[in-house]
């Protein structure tokens, strides 16, 4: 973990300011609530030819950022010049700021993309950065299938950036969400490293060289590895049917809720980590670690945070051996209940992070999973078999306030 303790304090005081100031309830659609529609495809937005969102009940008639007139309520993204943007950047820059409807970006099939030019000499498009700025809320980014939506940049934490310093770990996300009431679905969110030779083949952006570009694992304790592939900063956040795709701190998952349904994230150390309070539902955690590594790292850092992560109904496959969390934070907080656990997870499943003193304040759960790694016989002392009663806050939505923004 090499985001500065500087940083996210910075993006926690920002962030408590914007809800504090409203900028969304009551707006949006469904009163503030995000519903199935959200994340759904739009009619007639698959079409490869040109599509207009003013025919068919699709919505306004102009781009935002430009002059008067409605703003659009969907924007096509295609690299082949079809939609509205060839770029995902450009289609979140058509949504203006102070945004207070629900807009719909449809990304085609792509491996997007800095239109279209191949700037690494590989023949593959150059990889995209994209970012959602707080300014921004109610997007959806709906993709076509996360074999085929593809968006990928190739950052890491070491790099040095236009400013001559080291990018970071916040800053090397692929994707960078800092709004508020965000969706996806069916779209892939990854860290570009290499393509293999046999991917070579395929043509630039096509499904089969999406579905075969994967990063190598990170080493343990790799100095400036950090890859970020995702990182969410606003608040009541949902993705479904997404991939999350990388090795060492895949996922920041930094402040807000946020809900993860039926997603596929992967990683090999601390791949998912931060502040936010987080529920995975149905997720499959898909390690690919050489040797040891540790699925999450929760950095709440006092009793009277209500951040920590509740992985329910989840999966566990891949390689390594694995932790099931780090105490990344003083008061870490993370919870699996009925979930898969593959025979990956080292026997004493957590760890204190070096520190002893955090094993008298994490909380670090399990109830009723199952699987070779599920044994709590060989548990560190300091990690709980949690009663039902005892894992029941943290088993539905309850645990991130869905009743307040959820109706899915």
């Amino acid at each position: 973990m090499a985001a500065t303790g500087v940083l996210v304090v910075v993006v926690a005081l920002v962030f408590a300011v914007t809800v504090a100031g409203g900028g969304g309830a009551g707006v949006g659609g469904d009163g503030g609530f995000i519903t199935w529609e959200d994340l759904s495809m739009p009619a007639g937005a698959a079409r490869s030819s040109t599509w207009d969102d003013t025919a068919g009940g699709g919505g306004g008639k102009r781009s935002g950022g430009g002059g008067g007139g409605e703003q659009r309520t969907t924007i096509v993204v295609s690299p082949d010049g079809t939609g509205h943007s060839r770029t995902v950047q450009g289609a979140v820059d058509m949504v203006p700021a102070g945004n207070t409807r629900r807009v719909k970006i449809v990304v085609r099939p792509g491996v997007y993309s800095c239109n279209g030019a191949d700037l690494a000499g590989d023949g593959v498009p150059c990889r995209e950065k994209v970012t959602v700025p707080i300014t921004k809320p109610f997007v959806s980014l709906i993709g076509m299938g996360t074999g085929h939506t593809v968006i990928t940049w190739h950052s890491r934490a070491s790099d040095v950036g236009a400013s001559g310093h080291q990018v970071g770990t916040f800053y090397s996300a692929s994707v960078a969400v800092e709004a508020d009431y965000f969706c996806a679905s069916h779209i892939t969110f990854e860290v570009y490293t290499h393509r293999t030779s046999s991917s070579s083949s395929s043509p630039a952006g096509s499904p089969a060289a999406a579905k075969r570009n994967s990063a190598a694992a990170a080493a343990p304790g790799a100095v400036g590895q950090q890859a970020v592939a995702l990182r969410l900063s606003g608040d009541k956040t949902v993705l479904y049917k997404c991939r999350i795709l990388g090795t060492q701190d895949t996922l920041f998952d930094n402040i807000g809720r946020h809900y993860l349904y039926n997603c596929d994230i992967q990683g090999s150390i601390d791949f998912i980590f931060g502040n936010a309070r987080s529920l995975y539902q149905g997720c499959t955690l898909h390690a690919v670690a050489t040797s040891y590594g540790a699925i999450a790292a929760s950095q709440r850092s006092s009793p009277s945070e209500e951040s920590g992560f509740s992985f329910v109904g989840c999966r566990l496959t891949g390689s390594g051996m694995l932790y099931l969390g780090r105490a990344w934070g003083k008061y870490s907080r993370v919870v699996y209940s009925y979930c898969d656990l593959s025979g990956i997870i080292v026997p004493q499943g957590w760890s204190d992070w070096g520190d002893q003193s955090r094993t008298k304040t994490v909380l670090f759960g399990e109830y009723n999973c199952k699987g070779p790694g599920a044994s709590t016989k060989q548990r560190v002392p300091w990690s709980r078999t949690l009663t039902y009663d005892e894992a029941r806050p943290f088993i539905g939505r309850s645990f991130i306030n869905g009743e307040q923004w959820l109706r899915l």
